[in-house]
C-alpha cells in the first residue's frame, strides 16, 4: 500500500519501499507533472540505505518519460533539493529520504515549481495515477549531474550579517546525527571567526542505530561534547537537514517551542521584518501569540504539519512559519524548513546580544513570561480513538481543577485556560498513538496537565 503522509511517501525499505514501488511512484509523478508541460526535473538523494541507487531509478524513469532529468552531484539535505529548484531553474523535484524516520525506512519527497513540499492537491493527482501506472523495465539512461552545494552555501550567506561572525570568537559544536548537513555549517562560515567542531559527521545508514531525530534523548552526546570543549552552543540537525535543535552553553537542552519564539523576535526585531502575518501550527507555544500581539503581527494558528503553514505561504505575505517539531521556515528565503539557516540565525542573535543562550532565553522569559512544555505520546487502540473523537464532538469544560476558557478542534481537541496554559490531544496520522502535549507557566502545571490528559485515556478512565 502506497500512501502519501504528512511529507512523502515513507516506508520500510524491502518491504514496501522497493525498487518496484519508487519506479511506479516516479512514474505516477512524471505523468502528473507532464500534464502541466514542466520538463525540467532534480533528483536529490540523503545518507541512507541504498538512496543513491533509489535517486537512480527515479532518474530513469523521468528520462523515459522525456524529461529532462538531472541528479544532484552528491548527497544533500532536503532544504538544498528545495533551493535548486526554486533557483536553479527546475520545474520540479524529488527527494529520495526519510528525514528522521528510523534507519529501516527510506522515503519519497515531492518538490513543486516554487521550491517547496507539493500542496496537498498535487500529491492527491500523483496518488490518483498510481492506479493507472504498470510497472515496466525501464532503461538505463547516462546519468547527468548538478552540483548545488555550493550555490546553496553563497544564497545562506547573503541572508547574513558576516561582519557580525568576523568580530567574535565562538566556539559551536555541530551534530549531523549521520546526515546529510555534515560539513555545511562549516563551510557556510569558512572566513569568519566561528569555530566549527563536527560530531557524526560521516555517513551510517544506520545512524548510531536510532532515528537521526534531533530529540533530547538521541542529543546525549552532543550535550557531553558541549561541556568538554567549553563550547557556546551546540546544534543539531536531523538526516535530512530540515530540522534543527540546540543545546545552550552549559549543555541543557533547549525545547523546540524556545527556539521557535527565539527565531520569531530575532526576525521582527533584528531583521526588521514586520509586514505579513506569521504562522504557527496547533501545538506550538502561547508565547509566540503574546509577541505578536505586542508588536501588532497577525498570528494564524494551522493544524500540525508545515504542509498547512505552507498553504498559508502559497497565498499571502508570511514572516515566518514555525512548528513544535523543530521545523522552521523563512519564505522570504525558501517556502521549507531549513535546519541550517535556523541555526545560522541563532548564533546571528546570541552575536547581536554579546549573551549567551540561557541568558537570552532568561530575558524572553522575563518580558513574556514562563513558558514549560512537554509531550508524551500514549499507545492507542481503536477504543481510545474513538474517545478522543467524541471527546472533540463534545469537549469538557474543565480538566481535573482547572476551568477551560476555549476549545479548538482545527486538529484533535485543544483546551486553552485562563492563564493561556494549554492541553492538546491528537491522534498520529502515522502510528497507533495519541499524543498528548501540554504548556504552561510552570513545570508543575505542565505535569499535572499531563497527568490528567493520561488519565482520560488510561484503563477505566471516563
Amino acid at each position: 500500500m502506497i500512501k502519501f503522509g504528512t511529507d512523502g511517501w515513507r516506508a520500510v525499505i524491502g518491504d514496501t519501499f522497493t525498487f518496484s514501488n519508487v519506479t511506479k511512484v516516479s512514474k505516477a509523478h512524471a505523468k502528473v507533472l507532464g500534464r502541466i508541460e514542466t520538463n525540467r526535473v532534480i533528483i536529490g538523494y540523503d545518507h541512507r540505505f541504498l538512496s543513491e541507487e533509489f535517486a537512480k531509478r527515479v532518474f530513469n524513469v523521468f528520462k523515459s518519460e522525456g524529461f529532462d532529468a538531472f541528479l544532484t552531484k552528491t548527497p544533500v539535505t532536503t532544504p538544498q533539493l528545495s533551493f535548486s529548484v526554486k533557483y536553479m531553474g527546475f520545474d520540479g523535484g524529488v527527494m529520495i529520504t526519510a528525514s528522521h524516520n528510523p534507519p529501516q525506512y527510506n522515503g519519497y519527497k515531492i518538490k513543486e515549481g516554487f521550491g517547496g513540499s507539493a500542496t496537498p492537491s498535487f500529491v492527491g493527482l500523483v496518488e490518483k495515477e498510481l492506479s493507472n501506472i504498470e510497472v515496466e523495465p525501464v532503461g538505463d539512461y547516462k546519468e547527468e549531474w548538478v552540483e548545488i552545494r555550493q550555490e546553496y552555501i553563497n544564497k545562506v550567506r547573503e541572508y547574513l550579517n558576516l561582519e557580525l561572525f568576523r568580530e567574535k570568537e565562538v566556539v559551536v559544536v555541530h551534530d549531523a546525527m549521520y546526515g546529510t548537513s555534515a560539513g555545511l555549517l562549516g563551510d557556510v562560515l569558512k572566513d569568519t571567526r566561528i569555530e566549527v567542531l563536527n560530531i557524526r559527521n560521516w555517513r551510517d545508514p544506520l545512524f548510531g542505530g536510532h532515528p537521526p531525530e534531533p530529540i533530547e534523548k538521541y542529543l546525549g552526546i552532543l550535550k557531553e561534547k558541549v561541556r568538554a570543549v567549553g563550547a557556546q552552543v551546540g546544534i543539531a540537525n536531523d538526516g535530512d537537514g530540515d530540522r534543527v535543535a540546540f543545546v545552550d552553553e552549559k549543555g541543557n537542552f533547549v525545547n523546540s517551542q524556545m527556539v521557535y519564539v527565539l527565531l520569531l523576535l530575532h526576525l521582527i526585531r533584528n531583521k526588521g521584518l514586520k509586514e505579513g502575518c506569521v504562522v504557527k501550527t496547533v501545538s506550538t507555544t502561547y508565547l509566540a501569540d503574546r509577541i505578536c500581539s505586542k508588536e501588532g503581527i497577525e498570528l494564524r494558528e494551522v493544524p500540525v504539519g508545515f504542509k498547512n503553514i505552507n498553504e498559508v505561504i502559497l497565498k499571502e505575505k508570511v514572516i515566518f512559519g514555525g512548528e513544535e517539531s523543530g521545523g522552521y521556515g523563512f519564505p522570504d528565503f525558501l517556502p521549507e524548513r531549513d535546519g541550517l539557516l535556523s541555526a545560522l540565525y541563532i548564533l546571528e542573535y546570541m552575536l547581536l546580544s554579546e549573551k549567551s543562550l540561557s541568558e537570552i532565553i532568561n530575558e524572553i522569559m522575563a518580558e513574556y513570561g514562563s513558558a514549560y512544555y512537554k509531550r508524551v505520546d500514549m499507545h492507542a487502540d481503536n477504543k481510545a480513538k474513538e474517545k478522543l473523537k467524541s471527546m472533540v464532538e463534545n469537549p469538557p469544560d474543565s480538566l481535573g481543577r482547572y476551568k477551560v476558557s476555549k476549545i479548538l478542534t482545527i486538529d484533535g481537541l485543544k483546551l486553552i485556560f485562563p492563564d493561556d496554559s494549554w492541553i492538546l490531544f491528537r491522534a498520529s496520522g502515522t502510528e497507533p498513538l495519541i499524543r498528548i502535549y501540554a504548556e504552561a507557566p510552570t513545570p508543575e502545571k505542565t505535569e499535572e496537565l499531563i497527568g490528567e490528559g493520561k488519565k482520560l485515556f488510561e484503563q477505566g478512565g471516563h
